[in-house]
């Protein structure tokens, strides 16, 4: 998987240069492990639920839910599949259509990785980081549609897709072989407080 995270590398480690300078306050995650909404992701293709997990990482669904719950997330698009491997999302620069040669390089750099020792699973929700800085996660997040085991120990793994997997599956037949999506795939996340 890190061999296919980047056609596009060196724009993405660009965009990922001098991130470690951000306030503690940014860094910091809660050990609070409260019951949480789950995610739906909805596009025209369909929708699918996402099972937050605090447990395993507190900061990464603490930044996710109020990303969604400011509308952060409503217009981006699935900027980067792989068919059959991974749908990638939630960069804010894909909510413009001029800007799509920037897409993937938006939404880094916000907090500090939550490793843990659950395995990169079929239906697995991460939180995507710059190839060269684990601890750049931020907005943007992929779902793992085959198992992943070489990226155990480099991301921060925060939910699982509890229903709709096939819909991530129907979205990832819409990339082509460099990676791009063939077509524009918007989503919106709402929260189901």
């Amino acid at each position: 998987m890190l061999e296919m995270i980047s056609k596009r590398g060196a724009l993405v480690l660009v965009a990922c240069l001098g991130l470690t300078a951000l306030p503690a306050s940014v860094w910091a995650a809660s050990a609070e492990t409260r019951k949480v909404p789950d995610a739906v992701v909805e596009t025209e293709v369909g929708s699918f639920v996402i099972r937050l997990l605090p447990d395993l990482a507190p900061g990464q669904v603490r930044y996710f839910l109020e990303t969604a719950r400011s509308g952060g997330y409503d217009g981006t698009t699935f900027h980067r599949i792989l068919p059959g491997q991974v749908i990638q999302g939630g960069d804010p620069y894909s909510k413009d259509p001029a800007r799509q040669a920037e897409y993937g390089r938006g939404g880094f750099g916000a907090l500090r990785a939550e490793i843990s020792k659950r395995s990169f699973t079929r239906g697995t929700v991460v939180a995507a980081r710059c190839p060269t800085n684990k601890d750049s996660s931020g907005t943007q997040f992929f779902v793992v549609l085959t198992d992943q085991p070489s990226l155990h120990g480099h991301y921060t793994i925060f939910g699982e897709v509890v229903s709709g997997l096939t819909v991530a599956d129907s979205i990832s037949e819409l990339g082509g072989d460099d990676g791009h999506p063939r077509r524009r795939v918007e989503m919106k996340v709402r929260l189901l407080d």
